[in-house]
């Protein structure tokens, strides 16, 4: 995915403030039942099911004859044998969430993480936020170029249309949910009812940051980019009490960018344009 970005927390508050996007009718207080145990108990899980499929998925292409002579380290980085594997851990880690949400606290899922879906009008807002906090990040991507590197690991997954399409696919429709479920859904909630808002939105962004880390070979730009993106996303799921206000956010910012690359590659069929 491209580099994320937006370099100063104030940019994302002006953000917040000129976005339709308003706050999600009900409770005063927010009632997600999760704790910090929850999201130990996810993590472990998480860790597990992504090793367990990424090393089913390479067995199963091993086992295929046009394959043996393929170094592990290159289908490692195909993303048609990597993106089925993490669709499937992802399923297992969203699984054990609705477990542990049912059987530890009594709650359906959507209402035990705050899920709290908006109304049409804040939907487009929503949308409409994420395509303008993609928009600025990549503005200030462009001022920070000196200190990104030029290529990235994330770039060798986009080897082919085909690749192209499914890393969109997967980055719009699959990894905002998964992703929001776990730092706004499950992380924010449970380190803000020990450190309080403003701490646990920090603390989120930086997670949300290093889980990426790899794919921006440990850069510090680009990880304060998508900090700053973690910050906006996190506060606006404080400021709505809505999960869902911050996945829309998500699918929106992740869906400009990968639009851009689009074009940008023409079609995902020009790829050496990344390198």
């Amino acid at each position: 995915m491209p580099a994320e970005t937006v370099t100063t927390i104030g940019h994302g508050q002006d953000l917040l403030q000129a976005s339709p996007i308003e706050p999600v009718p009900g409770p005063s207080r927010d009632e997600a039942v999760v704790d910090l145990v929850d999201v130990a108990l996810v993590t472990l899980v998480a860790f597990f099911s992504v090793i367990l499929c990424g090393v089913v998925a390479l067995a199963v292409v091993y086992s295929s004859p046009g394959a043996r002579n393929v170094e592990a380290r290159d289908l490692a980085r195909d993303a048609l044998v990597i993106i089925p594997a993490q669709f499937v851990a992802y399923l297992m880690v969203v699984a054990f969430m609705v477990f542990i949400v049912a059987v530890r606290h009594g709650s359906a899922f959507l209402k035990g993480i705050q899920w709290n879906m908006p109304g049409p009008k804040a939907i487009m807002g929503a949308l409409g936020g994420g395509a303008a906090l993609a928009l600025t990040s990549q503005l200030f991507s462009g001022l920070l170029q000196r200190w990104i590197p030029k290529t990235l690991p994330i770039d060798q997954y986009f080897k082919n249309p085909a690749s192209g399409y499914l890393l969109a696919a997967f980055g719009v429709l699959v990894a905002p949910f998964v992703e929001e479920f776990f730092f706004r859904g499950f992380l924010y909630p449970a380190l803000a009812r020990w450190t309080g808002a403003a701490t646990a939105i920090v603390l989120t962004a930086a997670g949300f940051s290093l889980l990426h880390q790899d794919q921006l070979a440990h850069a510090w730009a680009p990880l304060l980019i998508l900090f700053v993106v973690g910050m906006v996303l996190t506060a606006i799921r404080a400021k709505t009490r809505s999960v869902a206000t911050s996945v829309l956010v998500h699918m929106g910012y992740n869906a400009t960018l990968f639009t851009i690359l689009f074009f940008y590659t023409q079609g995902f069929r020009h790829m050496e344009r990344l390198n």
